[in-house]
């Protein structure tokens, strides 16, 4: 059994959402698919919107005195990009058989996200208070 170790797993999570930092500037237009019609605005604006959210929490996740509140962040950012990937899921539904089921994989892939996040934050150091 391997120990948990959180410094790993924060840099992991902060890769993660580094990662998709960078691809949400380089090839915004897969994301801009999927941004929910409803929201005002362009899609390309909250693809980048969501793009530099992403990039801060991984800064935030990366050092060890932002690391709690970059997870309680991450946890926050999975929940809130959770509507665009039910617009997926229903747009792509005259998609091709693989591309509907990786639609549909991505919606409870957003719980063990969070529960990772949360996992990060909990091990990072106290959010500080004023005295």
């Amino acid at each position: 059994m391997t120990r948990h170790r959180p410094e790993r797993t924060a840099y992991a999570l902060a890769g993660l959402l580094g990662t998709a930092a960078v691809l949400h500037a380089v090839r915004p237009e897969p994301f801009d698919s999927i941004v929910p019609e409803r929201l005002p605005g362009t899609p390309r604006f909250w693809t980048y919107a969501s793009g530099v959210a992403e990039g801060a929490v991984a800064v935030a996740l990366a050092h060890p005195r932002t690391r709690r509140i970059g997870g309680y962040a991450a946890a926050g950012l999975f929940t809130a990009v959770f509507p665009a990937n039910i617009s997926m899921a229903l747009r792509w539904r005259r998609e091709p058989p693989l591309y509907r089921a990786i639609a549909w994989a991505r919606l409870p892939l957003q719980i063990p996200l969070v529960r990772w996040a949360l996992r990060v934050a909990r091990s990072g150091s106290p959010i500080p208070t004023a005295a």
